[in-house]
């Protein structure tokens, strides 16, 4: 089986190295935009090498695999379809796992029906370490019922949002307004507690009315995933902000969880351990920023 990966970011990398050993003759390749630039092509292509999956030199290179995962940044996802679909045709999946707006994936889904390929609607509901491709997922498109079995026996942890693409990403859209939002006003509560003079105080009161949410483990792991992972964040909430403004409601909120998720990561803080030191040192970073 030919599997490839248009982007080799973390999702990608995450899904090979536990869809690999499912597939003792499986043959993989991948293509990422960080291959053309000098100062990443050798880290990218160790990354790729180093699993045994084939760089390619163009979208072209992929065009030839039976399932094509689409792994790329959000504001990329259509241009990276538009790169690859003049090389496409009948036999192909495209599978859209990246995180845009039901809008965007209707769009993209067209484009790749229309060089006479199969499109995959497929949303991933949770972080995708440690269970790489066995995280769940969602699948929509009209081969999805068809492909349910196959995937399942490949160990994917999937299941069927509707006939429609879009249907999957639309509740991954909708779901991430709460997540990451919950993330945004955590974090950004946080910091106006240290900068009130007030931090103790503030996270023993909220520890007092939500006991559930498992202090202080649940603040900290808050900011590790804002730190680290805010600009893929961000991209994905500016996503469920176009999503909204399309359902008639207030996509604002959603690009204000992004604004945050970005100066969050932007910081460049590496979390200590210690939630009230690396709440200081966001903040002075934050505030130097202004």
């Amino acid at each position: 089986m030919r599997i490839a990966f248009l982007g080799f970011g973390e999702a990608a990398m995450a899904f090979h190295d536990s869809l690999a050993p499912k597939l003792d003759s499986g043959e993989f390749r991948a293509y990422d935009l960080l291959l053309d630039r000098a100062e990443s092509a050798g880290e990218m292509q160790a990354a790729m090498t180093s699993r045994g999956v084939k760089p390619a030199g163009s979208p072209a290179g992929l065009a030839d695999a039976e399932w094509i995962f689409s792994a790329v940044t959000a504001d990329q996802s259509l241009a990276a379809a538009q790169s690859i679909a003049p090389y496409l045709g009948q036999g192909a999946l495209f599978i859209d796992i990246n995180s845009v707006s039901p809008g965007r994936k209707r769009e993209t889904a067209a484009l790749v029906n229309g060089t006479g390929a199969d499109y995959l609607d497929m949303a991933v509901m949770a972080p995708v370490h440690p269970k790489g491709h066995a995280t769940p997922v969602l699948i929509a498109g009209k081969p999805a019922a068809l492909l349910l079995e196959r995937f399942r026996g490949l160990g994917f942890n999937a299941d069927v949002a509707g006939e429609a693409p879009g249907s999957a990403t639309a509740i991954k859209m909708v779901r991430s307004v709460f997540v990451k939002g919950l993330e945004a006003i955590t974090v950004e509560a946080l910091l106006a507690a240290e900068a009130s003079g007030c931090f103790e105080e503030i996270v023993s009161s909220l520890s007092q009315s939500f006991p559930g949410l498992d202090w202080p483990k649940f603040p900290d792991y808050q900011f590790e995933r804002t730190t680290r992972h805010g600009r893929r964040r961000a991209a994905e909430m500016r996503e469920s902000g176009v999503t909204l403004d399309a359902l008639g409601l207030n996509g604002g909120i959603a690009r204000e969880t992004a604004a945050i998720q970005d100066a969050m990561a932007a910081s460049g803080v590496k979390p200590s351990g210690d939630l009230r030191d690396t709440v200081a040192r966001v903040l002075a970073v934050r505030r130097a920023a202004k």
